[in-house]
């Protein structure tokens, strides 16, 4: 999920949720055979929504408040009324982003999204070269996403890049950082690999709750020297650009970097209040399906389908969209039940805790959980429990073993 370019309003700021942030898959039709693509997408659903039916659902959504809209796939770019869509969206009066692999994100195409209203675009790059192509599953994928991202800066687009963490990179995070600064990005969000989809058919590519120490330090090191000594990136000029680190939604919590990390550059210190999924985000799948969060499971998380129900509607009562507008800590479970933070976390990210242990409630990769159980000299192991079976946005399960800290590495 793209980083919002309006900063969402938290629990507690407004009293009535609102979805100011949609993100959109407009088709599962994709370009690259992504070995870690939550949605296993490939070809396009059987039935997507038209031309038409979007333009409804845009309306509804500009009733309802919507202020920003990614688009996502597959590839949005895929769908021949991309363009259309756009013009769309933007005249209903909403931010319209796109979130890209970029594989035929041509200058040409950035022009005319550009020309069509979109707003600014994001870029999926997930390290070098020889792991971003691994993960891509597509040798030179890696050189087109690079490619995508100067397109679209020399349209016009505000670009940044989303970089998802796993065991094949995240020893990576310094080299990586440096080559989206040579090619001028400005914000670049950092995210777990999740167990969904491909990826709950690599469990070996998932990290170990401990090693997000090593990780969360090693980005808050980086944002922390960005900050201090910033960059000229024309030799010889007196020009000076951020470089903003972000930690994901699914990543943290409540280390020593959690302002670091969640706090954009120059503005006021923020850190994790909670899921936000049903508050003031809002998810709608090719085939018309609504969920609180794009990146939630959708056979637990459905929460009506904008062909048969009203999204107002769909928003309003459905109870898979209102779980976190109703929930309590009742149903933390494990490590997070006990926690000083779980009132305001509430387990973190709902959608990684259920993939990764099968329901809500407990998240192992937490920094504090980390940090509080290596000062007891343990640490936590996921092993690997069930597979997924093969569909759309679906996971297995891990179970957590607690071993003492000097474990291996």
């Amino acid at each position: 999920m793209s980083t919002p370019l309006r900063r969402t309003p938290r629990p507690g700021e407004e009293g009535v949720p609102k979805p100011l942030y949609a993100v959109w898959e407009l088709t599962l039709r994709c370009d690259q055979p992504c070995q870690h693509c939550g949605s296993r997408a490939g070809s396009a659903r059987s039935s997507e929504l038209s031309t038409e039916e979007v333009r409804e659902v845009g309306r509804a959504l500009a009733r309802l408040g919507t202020q920003e809209v990614t688009l996502i796939g597959g590839e949005a770019y895929l769908r021949p009324d991309l363009i259309e869509i756009v013009t769309f969206l933007a005249g209903e009066g909403m931010l319209v982003t796109m979130q890209t692999g970029g594989r035929a994100l041509t200058p040409k195409r950035a022009d005319a999204l550009k020309a069509a209203g979109l707003y600014a675009i994001g870029l999926s790059i997930d390290g070098p070269a020889d792991v971003h192509d691994v993960l891509r599953g597509n040798v030179g994928s890696h050189a087109a996403a690079l490619r995508a991202l100067d397109a679209s800066r020399a349209a016009g687009l505000p670009t940044s890049v989303n970089t998802q963490v796993n065991r094949l990179n995240h020893t990576r995070m310094r080299e990586t950082a440096e080559e989206l600064r040579d090619h001028h990005v400005g914000a670049w969000r950092a995210q777990l690999t999740v167990p969904m989809g491909n990826a709950a058919d690599h469990p070996e590519w998932i990290l170990e709750p401990w090693q997000i120490l090593e990780l969360m330090d090693t980005l808050a090191a980086i944002q922390l020297e960005a900050v201090e000594q910033p960059r000229a990136w024309e030799a010889g000029a007196n020009l000076r650009r951020r470089f903003d680190v972000q930690a994901g939604n699914n990543i943290g919590y409540f280390g020593p970097h959690e302002t670091v990390l969640r706090s954009r550059v120059g503005r006021d210190a923020v850190y994790w209040q909670g899921c936000i999924a049903g508050i003031y985000t809002i998810s709608i799948e090719s085939d018309g399906t609504v969920k609180a969060c794009p990146s939630l499971p959708t056979a637990p998380y459905t929460g009506g389908n904008v062909r048969t129900l009203a999204i107002e509607e769909i928003w309003a009562h459905a109870e898979a969209i209102r779980f976190v507008r109703d929930r309590t800590t009742d149903e933390l479970w494990g490590y997070c039940k006990g926690c000083y933070y779980a009132d305001v976390c509430r387990a973190g990210c709902s959608f990684t805790a259920h993939t990764t242990l099968g329901r809500r409630g407990n998240n192992p990769f937490c920094y504090h959980r980390a940090a509080d159980l290596k000062r007891q000299g343990l640490r936590e192991r996921l092993v690997h429990a069930q597979a997924a079976g093969g569909v759309p946005y679906d996971f297995g399960r891990f179970e957590i073993a607690v071993e003492p800290w000097s474990s291996g590495s």
